[in-house]
């Protein structure tokens, strides 16, 4: 499984990376705005300063909902780094973006998957990843894992080379079941991948060693 960072700040990027998990990262107008970030032109110098700390493939999201916008805003993100995936809303036009980028050579990421008719779609369009958002689902009593696991197994079925993204994740055990059940990627916090760290007999076995060194070494 691949890790990705759901994030807009730059030293979360570095420690990610630097715990050596890292291998890409999502963001979207909300993280950029939460970092401070805004205009077109800090946005863009945003990504690229991302792009910069990973090895690759960092989601962009165009902000327009009609075709001709998303390809022209799609076009200008790719042309900022080789490692950008330009994300696209799963709408009618946004469908018909990833297609045209598919035929371009160039990466996406479908966003806003809610049903696996939704991500039947964007992997017959050509889409590179699809971002299922389970903790949104989870949120109004419908089960997110459930949808991860439809729609890895639709995904065998045909032999699609889309990608499953598990996006809103929102806590350790959402990332191990992720896991369990077959997606390629986990898009997530931080706090998140740091916390699958943590047990606490790692903790109290840890102590005890240090305990018994210091023992041994007072003789």
């Amino acid at each position: 499984m691949k890790f990705f960072i759901d994030t807009a700040n730059l030293d979360e990027i570095r420690e990610a990376h630097d715990l050596g998990v890292l291998d890409g990262v999502t963001t979207n107008p909300s993280l950029m705005a939460k970092e401070g970030i805004s205009g077109e032109a800090n946005i863009k110098a945003h990504y690229k300063a991302i792009c910069n700390i990973v090895e690759d493939k960092v989601s962009a999201e165009v902000i327009a909902t009609d075709y001709e916008g998303m390809v022209r805003e799609g076009k200008e993100l790719a042309k900022l780094d080789d490692k950008i995936v330009v994300k696209i809303p799963m709408i009618r036009d946004g469908v018909k973006a990833i297609h045209y980028f598919h035929s371009e050579g160039i990466r996406t990421n479908c966003t806003l998957i809610f049903s696996s008719g939704q991500a039947l779609l964007a992997a017959k369009a050509g889409a590179s990843y699809v971002s299922p958002f389970i903790g949104r689902l989870d949120d109004i009593a419908i089960d997110g894992l459930e949808l991860i696991g439809q729609i890895v197994h639709i995904y065998q079925n045909y032999g699609y080379e889309t990608e499953v993204l598990a996006a809103s994740v929102r806590h350790t055990m959402h990332l191990i079941k992720c896991a369990e059940l077959g997606a390629d990627v986990v898009t997530c916090p931080l706090k998140v991948i740091t916390g699958l760290l943590k047990h606490p007999l790692t903790d109290s076995g840890l102590a005890q060693f240090l305990a018994d060194h210091a023992k041994a070494a007072s003789k």
